[in-house]
């Protein structure tokens, strides 16, 4: 590897002339090329040196302004903050304590439902149901039907009531039968009979307010109102309880308290919210009180109508 380039030094070349022996003036010498020196300006560098402190003494009182800010707004966001939980945790219990009355308004809720299921308004019940209600005549059998469930597709109304009351007309080939409402009569035809469960379904092209079926079975001890035409006199309302649920030839029955006579047959019995709970189909013989009914379910999966 090369060393570093050499450099050369010029000298500047010697004088050879003589040195002149004139004396040397001590005058001062002036001349229009001869300036005095200026001398040094001590105050202009005190000058500077007083500005540098201040500047840097303003810088310092900057910093510790800049630093007091971001100490005050640090606290600042930490209660900020203190206070978002102290809101949140408020708020949570809060919305703790409002499902807590929620929950409990709900038990009261279920509570009074209860009690007015078990209290039966029989007049609200009865003037809310009689509507529906049809007393139903063929030429040989006298009963009752009440209109129930969604509407048929092709309009007018569905009817239940039982088998007994038209199988004699509809095994000689009737199918159109009367039913009469305040004194009105209209006309409905037997759609469907099923008399293993005694049902029989009708159908009226007559639009009718229709009865809902009750999606639960009641209760023994819960109230009841049986409404039909006994030995033909329409609108008639008897209460009564739900005695017991029977085992019988014929299928499961509910058995209840309320009065029912030859007529009632094919007659709703419904419970304190004004829905179906049975179709009054039987009454012992030299009894009183103790009747029988159809459950609604039976003939809503019979029919397909509920």
């Amino acid at each position: 590897m090369a060393g570093p380039p050499s450099v050369a030094f010029m000298a500047p070349p010697i004088s050879t002339q003589p040195i002149s022996t004139q004396p040397i003036s001590t005058q001062p010498v002036s001349g229009p090329y001869m300036t005095s020196a200026a001398p040094y300006n001590v105050a202009s560098q005190n000058g500077r040196v007083k500005r540098g402190g201040v500047l840097g003494r303003i810088a310092f009182i900057l910093v510790i302004l800049l630093l007091v800010v971001v100490a005050g707004q640090s606290v600042l966001i930490y209660r900020l903050n203190h206070r978002v939980d102290a809101t949140n945790s408020a708020l949570a219990k809060q919305r703790d304590a409002d499902n807590a009355r929620i929950q409990g308004l709900d038990g009261r809720t279920k509570s009074l439902e209860q009690k007015t299921g078990s209290s039966l308004n029989t007049s609200d019940v009865a003037a809310a149901v009689l509507p529906s209600v049809f007393r139903v005549e063929t030429p040989q059998a006298l009963g009752t039907a009440f209109a129930i469930g969604k509407a048929p597709d092709g309009g007018g109304t569905n009817l239940l009531t039982n088998n007994h009351v038209v199988t004699e007309y509809y095994t000689k080939g009737g199918r159109d039968v009367a039913i009469t409402r305040d004194n009105l009569r209209f006309t409905a035809k037997i759609v469907k009979v099923d008399p293993t469960k005694d049902l029989a379904l009708l159908h009226t092209d007559e639009s009718f307010p229709r009865l809902v079926a009750e999606t639960t079975a009641p209760g023994v001890g819960d109230p009841v109102l049986a409404i039909g035409a006994p030995l033909g006199l329409s609108d008639s309302v008897t209460s009564g309880v739900v005695s017991a649920f029977r085992d019988t030839a014929d299928g499961r029955m509910m058995q209840f308290d309320a009065p029912i006579n030859p007529g009632n047959s094919g007659g709703p019995v419904v419970n304190a919210k004004k829905a179906v709970v049975g179709i009054a189909t039987a009454k012992f013989q030299d009894a009183e009180g103790i009747g029988l009914a159809i459950p609604i379910k039976v003939a809503c999966d019979a029919f397909s109508v509920c």
